[in-house]
This record gives C-alpha cells, sequence and structure tokens, in this order.
C-alpha cells in the first residue's frame, strides 16, 4: 500500500503575531516551537507596540513590508498595532481566516490585570472576535536575551491540543503565562482564573535639558487575591497558568441585580 501524505492545502493556517515587534526574540521563539505543526503565516508590527491594548490604526496609512526574518516561513512587518496585524492578515494576506493564531511570545508578563493593556492578548482577543481560536503567551522575563526554551515546549503542546479540539467555544482565546524558570523546575500546568491584581502607579516628575517638566510612569505591582486557584499563584509557584478570556465585558450578576431593584 502506499501512504497518503498530508498535502499543504489540507494543513492548519497558523497566524502569528506579537506586540513586541517582528525582530523581537520571543517571537522567532514561538515561530519556532510551532513549525511542521501548520502553514506558519507571519504578520508582526514593525516596532515594539507594548501596551497598545485594543488599539486600531484610523488616521493614517498602514502598511505591510514582506521580510525574510524566518528563512521559508511567510512574513510580514506591519506599521501599525498588533490588532491591526490581525485584521490586515486575514484580509489582504490569508484571504480567508486562520485556524489559529497565537500572539507573543511577549517579554514580560500579561497575568491579571495586564491583560486589558497588552497587545499581545488584544491580538489573540481580536482573532477570537472574528471567530478564530487564539492563544497569547507570555514569559515574565523581560530581558532581551530571556530563555525560551522551556516556554517553546509547552506552548507547542498546548498549541497542539487546541488543534486538535473539536468542541471549542467558537471564540476560544487562552491566555498563557510561563514562570521565568528554568524547565526541570515548572512543576505543570494550571487552569486558573484572573488573580484580582494592579499596580499603584505614579508619575515621577523629571525635567528636560530646557527646564520642561514631563512625567514617567511608575508603579508597584499588588496582589489583593490570596486564592489558590489564580495566574498570579499559579505562576508564583512555577507552574504555567492557562486562564481562558473573553471579550464580553458585561456583568451578569450586577446585570440582574439592576433589573431587580432599579425601577423606572
Amino acid at each position: 500500500m502506499v501512504k497518503k501524505t498530508r498535502s499543504k492545502s489540507s494543513l492548519p493556517i497558523i497566524l502569528v503575531t506579537n506586540d513586541d515587534g517582528i525582530a523581537a526574540p520571543g517571537i522567532r521563539a514561538l515561530v519556532e516551537s510551532v513549525v511542521g505543526l501548520g502553514k506558519v503565516v507571519v504578520v508582526a508590527p514593525d516596532k515594539p507596540q507594548s501596551g497598545m491594548g485594543h488599539a486600531i490604526t484610523i488616521g493614517h496609512p498602514l502598511r505591510l513590508q514582506k521580510v525574510n526574518q524566518f528563512g521559508d516561513i511567510e512574513a510580514y512587518s506591519c506599521s501599525g498595532t498588533p490588532v491591526d496585524c490581525v485584521k490586515l492578515a486575514v484580509d489582504k494576506i490569508l484571504h480567508r481566516k486562520p485556524d489559529l493564531c497565537i500572539s507573543g511570545i511577549n517579554h514580560g508578563a500579561n497575568h491579571s490585570i495586564n491583560v486589558i493593556y497588552s497587545g499581545t492578548m488584544s491580538a489573540a482577543l481580536e482573532a477570537a472576535i472574528e471567530s478564530i481560536p487564539s492563544i497569547g503567551f507570555s514569559l515574565l522575563d523581560y530581558s532581551i536575551e530571556a530563555d525560551f526554551s522551556a516556554s517553546q515546549r509547552y506552548a507547542r503542546m498546548i498549541v497542539e491540543k487546541v488543534l486538535k479540539g473539536k468542541q471549542h467555544d467558537k471564540h476560544l482565546c487562552l491566555n498563557v503565562n510561563f514562570p521565568a524558570v528554568t524547565e526541570k523546575l515548572i512543576k505543570g500546568v494550571k487552569i486558573c482564573r484572573q488573580a484580582y491584581a494592579k499596580y499603584e502607579e505614579e508619575f515621577d516628575e523629571r525635567k528636560d535639558p530646557h527646564g520642561k517638566k514631563y512625567y514617567w510612569l511608575t508603579g508597584e505591582f499588588l496582589n489583593f487575591d490570596k486564592g489558590k486557584d489564580t495566574d498570579v499563584w499559579a505562576l508564583k509557584n512555577n507552574y504555567v497558568s492557562v486562564v481562558p478570556v473573553q471579550f464580553d465585558l458585561t456583568h451578569y450578576e450586577l446585570k440582574k441585580k439592576l433589573e431587580t431593584n432599579w425601577k423606572f
């Protein structure tokens, strides 16, 4: 018998993006981690876009540039935000929805409240809005020389599970964070909820050489959540955290209370 091989056309299309920019080591690590799982196409910002949240570009033209950043893998740099990258990839490059969108690997944490500000996670959520299963990956190491080897192994395992899943919600979006430890120290994977934690912020006031004031945002991260089922707890205890997230911001419990108590 002749063994049938899977045609390239039947391979799942995996869109890869990020918010640290197409030249960041994290996106290269993510691309390498999923090679062989499908047809990989990269569309990422041409410069760092951290903290952009779900911003889109509406007042300026967007530009796409094909780049030879990842060898044989089709890749483009985009002048816009991470969300712009997803929108343009679907409409102008793929001309269809990919089977999976993965974002990262971000240099730095995207646990707890960070998901609100994160360009990494906003790209993933944009895909989920369009019914494209998506995953955002982040490593708790801001260094440009961060070691992504353990993250790559777990990222591949999680991507494989999503690609094989048949009963997923059509808006599936996962926020995955990796502790900054060696693979030997990682205890496993925890499915978590988002911790109630945030930054206590202040603006450091400084003066430029001309004596004019400017401000630099600083702050201290505080965890107010003592639960052992949160992403912050999991990461502190050397687990990979996986938080299912959604773009529906409706507070359903409060909605019920208002319907009962508010009379007009």
